[in-house]
């Protein structure tokens, strides 16, 4: 909102000037109060987030007495590093074993359902057929079905087929779409690259195969990227998945395998909290490496 300078240039008179002038200035008030307003509500609501981070980062760097005797929100005196490695050593937990089980359980099926998920979701944004809308209502519906509703019947099916205490369960339904949640997210995006692409590289004898994989897929980089993170996110974070479907501890995960280490230390909190910020790290480093593509995937995908 601009501030009169010249009020006979505009027409009003000096009282009516002087009086748009003010309601000027107070409006650029009321705009900057809620722009700091704003700031500090953000703010505090990022310190607030943070805290629990502080009280694992300041646990994991103590010692067993300085927990006792101190509390949780104090910073250690003297930082340690032997929780690290206490728990990178534990033959209990065993942890560059369960470490790259963790990451096979979560790089194995994250590229299977991207890679099929965009398959599933190329006809239903670009190809014409009967039935197609019905279809992909029906995709959709089974987003309404909670996890607990199919966990049982999950676990008896995988039962039959012989798959319990295997990586098949995780592997192979990849492979069929990864769920409807990347199809539909996928597929939104699919719909906003210009139909005119497609139309060009048909005139030049291009086939559905070509258009999917050098012309669409490129352009679905930032929503795959976005997928990416949440498959990979998830699959490393998963306890309820191999704490029914393995049995071998040679085949667990790190969830499952810090379960483990707090069945056998107990109250040891340090180790605790050290292995809880071991388990973080490969989270938050594939969150920093990707969050240009998270954040433009969820921006371009949600104004479609």
């Amino acid at each position: 909102m601009q501030v009169v300078k010249n009020p006979t240039a505009t027409g009003l008179s000096n009282e009516d000037a002087r009086r748009y002038e003010r309601s000027a200035k107070l409006g650029q008030r009321i705009a900057k109060f809620n722009q700091t307003a704003l700031w500090v509500i953000l703010l505090a609501g990022a310190v607030l987030f943070m805290l629990p981070l502080y009280v694992m980062v300041a646990m994991s760097l103590k010692t067993e007495v300085e927990i006792s005797n101190t509390s949780m929100w104090s910073w250690p005196k003297d930082i340690t590093w032997d929780n690290y490695k206490m728990v990178l050593t534990d033959p209990d937990l065993n942890f560059i074993r369960k470490f790259f089980n963790t990451l096979f359980l979560s790089t194995v099926p994250t590229a299977a359902s991207l890679i099929t998920g965009a398959m599933v979701a190329y006809p239903f944004a670009r190809l014409k057929f009967r039935g197609r809308d019905r279809l992909f209502l029906i995709l959709l519906s089974t987003m309404m079905l909670p996890g607990v509703v199919t966990m049982i019947p999950g676990y008896v099916l995988m039962a039959k087929l012989g798959w319990i205490n295997t990586y098949k369960p995780f592997v192979i339904p990849a492979f069929f779409g990864g769920g409807a949640f990347g199809i539909f997210l996928i597929r939104q995006f699919m719909m906003g690259i210009p139909r005119e692409m497609d139309e060009a590289a048909k005139i030049d004898g291009a086939s559905h195969a070509v258009i999917f994989w050098r012309i669409l897929l490129p352009n679905c980089a930032p929503v795959l990227a976005t997928l990416a993170v949440f498959g990979f996110v998830g699959g490393f974070k998963d306890f309820m998945g191999p704490l029914m479907m393995l049995n071998d501890p040679d085949l667990m995960n790190l969830e499952v395998g810090l379960r483990s280490l707090q069945q056998a230390h107990k109250t040891e909190f340090h180790l605790m909290m050290a292995g809880s910020m071991i388990v973080l790290l490969p989270i938050f480093v594939i969150f920093v490496l990707c969050q240009r593509y998270f954040v433009k995937g969820i921006t371009l995908t949600g104004g479609k």
